[in-house]
């Protein structure tokens, strides 16, 4: 009995951790609530695509394209289902660092950091160079 207690004390941070971990899987309003995008996991770094826009159609009435991106051949990519955030690793207390977001509005990528300060709450902060040079919007998870 006492080997399993001390084998349970052991392994409950790593239980805790790996459920904080994946806290920012799911699906999340951005801070406008025009979007909805979906956070997954692969392996062992984080994506996020759009699952969800609030004008799916773009000017000619066709569904919108991903049109301020500088490559003319992703210029036809469909913004539902567009991965716009890639390679983010937990950092094992409460941020995902190290990947990119990309901004459809611009077409241009950031470098970004995501912390979670609740279950419900995201902080996204995409920058350039460094984290000081940025901007941070909320996101809010979609019920």
């Amino acid at each position: 009995m006492r080997i399993f207690m001390v084998l349970m004390i052991l392994f409950m941070p790593l239980s805790t951790n790996a459920q904080v971990e994946n806290e920012i899987v799911g699906v999340w309003f951005n801070e406008e609530k025009d979007a909805k995008i979906e956070i997954y996991k692969q392996q062992t770094k984080f994506f996020r695509k759009i699952v969800w826009i609030k004008d799916p159609l773009g000017k000619d009435g066709k569904p919108a394209v991903d049109e301020h991106n500088p490559n003319p051949p992703d210029k036809k990519r469909p913004i539902i289902g567009l991965t716009i955030l890639q390679d983010f690793v937990f950092d094992g207390i409460s941020t995902w660092l190290g990947g990119t977001i990309y901004d459809p509005n611009d077409g241009k990528t950031y470098k970004c950091k995501i912390q979670c300060s609740n279950r419900n709450r995201l902080e996204v902060r995409g920058y350039v160079g460094i984290p000081l040079f940025g901007q941070t919007t909320v996101w809010t998870r979609a019920q």
